[in-house]
């Protein structure tokens, strides 16, 4: 993390490193002395731990451990060799020979044993090493700071300035914030997307804040900032699926090993609550695109009813099989890559078939509920993902249909006959215009269905998540792979 100021170098010469409270520094006391005697240039010595130890000689106060942090210490004693302000030779712990061939000093430590291991420094410590992390960190931050009031309640003083979507938020401090940003190698001033609609760039640590008004853990960090990319991207039109009426908000679909490593669910209730990985990293993406970009509710987002996933909507999918990929494998990303797809889409709804064992029964089941996403007389213009279940996907994997197989047989499926879509047509003004009467039209256009899997392993119900207007009228799904 940027933002630590740089210690001056220790002088020229010999450098030791010590603490009182290290066995191994107080058996080498006598030969410190020694060398501050005959070494040529003399010995300066910092301690960790006691500014009067050694006893008798002149000791540099390094008790703050600035210098010891520089010089990014394991061990002490070390004894170091500084030549025109940059280091040329270390050696760690107590060992006669090593300690004379680095300083060319013979007749070092007689009577003392010839090795003895060292002790770990004081900035191996996890709790003085987190509590420096954090100091650097809180130097490192350049985010805007909110006094708030000493009578003031801190989730209602967030609700009361807008940085809320209406439930409880996590208040950002700094100290949270700098351990959210050691969730990510990413430097915090790196600006990581231009988050419509005030078209606002937004940093990593921005991103960092909103992650912990969501309830993120550091972890979920490298998540987030994938989907914010993918959600600010220009094919996915935020700003427009912001400005629309229609129900759809960010579904972010997760895959890969980092799912797992993060504790995602893609198992029992996916597409629910109670994981916090999921609920809390599709909910930090709306509060980026609602704090920074300024896409709040009544303002730019006109939803006329809106929906829960609004809030957030987030999951991972199932591991993958033999021709199943993974979404993101199948949108481009190398195979056993993480990454998430993020896509506009509205609230799930189920799709019950507890009778087909039959792959072409399962898949004519499927056909028959997408065909109603939006309205049975809506094609081309709206996508849909598919979220097929552990049991219907063992369906087709034990009769060998692959993923491409379903695929192919939906676009099939779903093939439509224009004078069933027409305006009017079956008593129903809504519709096509008349000119595609006797026309088969595709109920969603090339690659606007995509496909998913995740659920429980038991209930014969997979899903369908209907989208918004698809492509260059609408928002097209964007993938980003998944790095530290």
């Amino acid at each position: 993390m940027s933002g630590e100021p740089s210690p001056a170098p220790p002088p020229d010469g010999l450098v030791a490193v010590v603490k009182r409270s290290c066995p191994t520094s107080v058996l080498v006391v006598p030969v410190l002395a020694d060398l501050a005697e005959r070494a040529p240039g003399g010995l300066t010595v910092y301690s960790q731990d006691d500014p009067s130890f050694p006893d008798g000689m002149a000791v540099v106060d390094d008790t703050g451990l600035e210098t010891s942090f520089a010089l990014d210490l394991e061990t002490v004693p070390t004894l170091l060799r500084f030549e025109g302000g940059a280091e040329t030779a270390r050696v760690v712990g107590w060992n006669r020979e090593q300690w004379e061939g680095l300083t060319g000093v013979t007749g070092l430590g007689e009577g003392l044993p010839a090795w003895r291991p060292g002790c770990g420094s004081r900035t191996r410590d996890p709790a003085v090493a987190a509590a420096h992390a954090t100091e650097v960190g809180l130097r490192s931050l350049v985010s805007r700071r909110v006094p708030l009031g000493a009578e003031e309640d801190d989730a209602e003083a967030a609700y009361e300035r807008g940085w809320s979507d209406g439930l409880p938020v996590v208040p950002p401090t700094p100290e949270r914030v700098v351990r959210m940003l050691a969730g990510t190698g990413r430097d915090p001033s790196e600006v990581v997307a231009v988050v419509p609609p005030d078209l606002v760039e937004c940093t990593v640590e921005k991103v960092a804040v909103n992650a912990v008004l969501a309830g993120c853990r550091p972890e979920h960090l490298p998540v987030v900032l994938a989907a914010v990319e993918a959600a600010c991207a220009e094919p996915f039109n935020m700003h427009g699926l912001l400005a629309t009426t229609w129900f759809a908000g960010p579904v972010v679909v997760v895959g890969g090993p980092v799912a797992r490593a993060v504790g995602m669910n893609h198992g029992i209730n996916a597409l629910g609550p109670g994981n916090r990985a999921n609920a809390t990293i599709g909910r930090a993406v709306q509060l980026v695109v609602r704090n920074v970009g300024g896409g709040r509710p009544g303002e730019i987002d006109r939803a006329t009813l809106g929906q829960p996933g609004k809030y957030t909507a987030c999951f991972a999918e199932d591991d993958p099989l033999d021709g199943w990929p993974l979404l993101h494998e199948e949108r481009g990303l190398p195979a056993g890559s993480s990454g998430v797809t993020v896509f506009a889409g509205e609230a799930p709804r189920g799709v019950l078939d507890q009778l087909s064992r039959d792959p072409a029964s399962l898949a004519r089941s499927f056909a028959a509920c997408l065909r109603t996403t939006t309205h049975p007389k809506m094609v081309v213009a709206f996508d849909a993902m598919l979220v097929v279940s552990p049991e219907h996907t063992r369906v087709f994997v034990e009769a060998g249909w692959s993923k491409q197989r379903l695929a192919d047989e939906l676009a099939g499926l779903l093939q439509v006959d224009g004078d069933d879509v027409i305006r009017g047509a079956g008593g129903i003004a809504e519709g096509l215009d008349e000119g595609f009467a006797g026309v088969t039209l595709p109920k969603f256009r090339p690659g606007g269905l995509l496909i998913t899997r995740a659920g429980g392993r038991a209930g014969l119900f997979s899903a369908i998540i209907g989208g918004w207007a698809s492509g260059a009228l609408g928002s097209d799904p964007v993938t980003r792979e998944v790095n530290p």
